[in-house]
């Protein structure tokens, strides 16, 4: 079901980041739609539509940093906490007590978050790409030197501040491509080819990408879109998510190990480095997520789940919502 620009209304609400901009579509129970790195509140225009249809009320935002959403200058506003924050402004802003909250990457990472946080607020939390792991073991940064031994993990690259502005911004529409490209499920290079995840030392990330390959999920619009987004807002607000993750580990040490309760639902795309790497995550959802309604990977399907293969996750995601409680 295509998404047109007269099915949705575009608001702009009050938060701790300053303001949020949301894109919202029907009526009924709030299902809160959280994207990650580096999208948009665009990457759920398929699910817009869908969870209108089924009778919920559809909200995907930009988070800070991104799109029309503010952008704070400190470096320390990306932290973990204030995103839980806006998240809950927003719902607030929008007359309601509580919603479902469903997140992508980063997306997922946050709902999982917000509905461990402010439990008051999420009564279910839907999960994306990126499994459920609990606060805790040693510093994340101390943990990611130690990954690639003579080469970097992309997150070390990205946390030190300007270095990955410097590979992305002169040409964000091409680098956005083979980003895509090198995590799409039918287009990311096969075994035996340097893993896009790391950084030859002196290197850059798009060294990497596979060249000339377009995921069919990907339209020429849709890139324009993206990269319109970006080469206005720079890649600093997205990229400060990746240089907080040493003071999340400082600010949630009281959840440490901690369950989230609430119904829950995963959907990890089977050639997925998010999926493959946190196997054992996954594997202990028993403990970590107690209330998982289901889980589910997708054969042949990356990291841009829910834009690779829309009508399977609408179909999950909307019989997921219709059996929760309420």
């Amino acid at each position: 079901m295509p998404l047109h620009a007269t099915d949705v209304t575009h608001r702009l609400v009050s938060s701790p980041a300053g303001r949020i901009h949301l894109v919202e579509q029907g009526t009924g129970p709030l299902v809160l739609l959280v994207h990650g790195f580096p999208e948009s509140w665009y990457s759920w225009r398929h699910q817009l539509p869908v969870l209108a249809a089924a009778g919920y009320r559809a909200v995907a935002i930009d988070v800070r940093g991104y799109g029309r959403s503010s952008r704070p200058a400190d470096t320390a506003a990306y932290r973990m906490i204030d995103l839980v924050e806006d998240n809950v402004a927003v719902v607030r802003a929008l007359g309601e007590e509580s919603a479902v909250i469903v997140g992508h990457d980063w997306g997922a990472t946050t709902a999982a978050n917000s509905a461990l946080i402010r439990p008051d607020v999420f009564r279910a939390v839907g999960l994306l790409s990126v499994p459920y792991t609990p606060r805790g073991g040693p510093r994340p940064s101390d943990v990611f030197a130690t990954l690639g031994g003579d080469e970097e993990f992309y997150v070390s690259y990205f946390q030190q501040p300007g270095r990955a502005e410097a590979e992305m911004e002169p040409d964000v529409r091409g680098w956005l491509a083979g980003f895509y490209a090198s995590l799409s499920g039918d287009t990311m290079s096969g075994p035996g080819v340097p893993d896009p995840h790391f950084v030859s030392r002196g290197g850059l990330l798009r060294d990497r990408f596979p060249a000339g390959r377009s995921p069919a999920w990907l339209g020429e619009a849709d890139l324009d879109f993206y990269a319109g987004e970006f080469e206005r807002t720079g890649m600093t607000g997205a990229l400060n998510r990746y240089r907080n993750m040493d003071r999340d580990w400082d600010d949630l040490a009281d959840f440490d190990g901690a369950p989230v309760t609430q119904p829950s639902l995963f959907i990890g795309g089977r050639l997925d480095a998010s999926t493959t790497w946190l196997a054992d995550a996954i594997d202990a959802y028993p403990v970590t997520l107690p209330g998982l309604v289901s889980s589910h990977v997708l054969d042949n399907c990356g990291h841009w789940i829910q834009q690779e293969r829309p009508a399977e996750v609408n179909r999950i995601l909307t019989d997921w919502l219709a059996a929760l409680p309420g």
